[in-house]
């Protein structure tokens, strides 16, 4: 692949995705996309780019898209951001939702990869909301990644994704399966995983009355545009007063000013 031609396809997935990939990316890009243009039966990138564009099924973009956002993630991630969820973010949902007529609290995903972030998320809700009564909770994780949703939802994971998973948890919601371990039923059906792309203007505005959205580690992969486009989607998906947990090197005060900065025990948290 050329400079060039590593340009047009960058610039292609980012009008469609909001992806970039920076130039010191093109061996990462280039290596996985050599798979796909072999499996689609054409000699070059040039043919296959001409192909990619004008497909207007849209599966080959995904597909190049599954194997270009292949994330490695694990269990309990960035433990602090989670203690702070389950200490501080939830007693505060609670006292504002006994108030209110609706009592079901919504925590949202975002760019969930393999599931083990919002099963994490689904066992402190299941542990600390167990005995409240009449508050309900239930969790969407969203993805633009087909393959990794589908993974999500089996719900089996290596020793290595459970590894900072505490002892007790891994007995009450993971049920052994030789060297692997699977999440419960009772669990998994709490979790609703769906494809979304985040640059999805319609899609997006259906996100709605969310209390905590979990956009870790995803906005990385944006440029400064998309990125203030996606926190504007969000925003608009947060109930009034709802928090946003971005990845630990990543700032929403760089993005937008339209959250503010909540300094908490555990962590910071935006919030609207």
């Amino acid at each position: 692949m050329t400079a060039e031609e590593f340009i047009k396809l960058r610039d292609f997935i980012y009008r469609k995705t909001g992806i970039y990939f920076e130039e010191h990316k093109k061996y990462y890009v280039e290596s996985r996309i050599e798979s796909r243009i072999k499996a689609t039966g054409h000699d070059n990138f040039r043919s296959y780019f001409a192909w990619l564009r004008f497909d207007v099924t849209g599966q080959e973009l995904q597909e190049l898209i599954n194997i270009l956002t292949v994330n490695e993630t694990y269990f309990f991630r960035e433990y602090y951001q989670l203690k702070c969820f389950a200490e501080e973010i939830l007693p505060e949902l609670l006292e504002k939702k006994s108030k209110e007529k609706q009592q079901k609290i919504r925590v949202w995903s975002a760019g969930c990869s393999t599931g083990e972030e919002p099963y994490t998320l689904a066992i402190i809700m299941e542990e600390m909301l167990e005995d409240v009564e009449r508050v309900t909770w239930e969790v969407h994780a969203t993805d633009i990644n087909t393959e990794v949703i589908e993974k999500a939802e089996i719900g089996l994971y290596s020793k290595r994704s459970v590894r900072l998973v505490p002892e007790e948890y891994k007995m009450r919601y993971f049920i052994r399966r030789g060297e692997f371990y699977e999440i419960i039923p009772e669990l998994r059906k709490k979790v609703k995983f769906y494809q979304l792309n985040l640059m999805d203007a319609a899609a997006m505005r259906r996100m709605m009355d969310f209390d905590v959205i979990f956009c870790r580690n995803v906005l990385i992969y944006f440029d400064d545009a998309s990125r203030r486009q996606v926190a504007l989607y969000f925003y608009e998906a947060l109930t009034e007063g709802g928090y946003i947990f971005l990845g630990h090197s990543e700032s929403m005060s760089r993005i937008t000013p339209i959250f503010k900065l909540r300094r908490f025990k555990n962590a910071f948290v935006y919030q609207k």
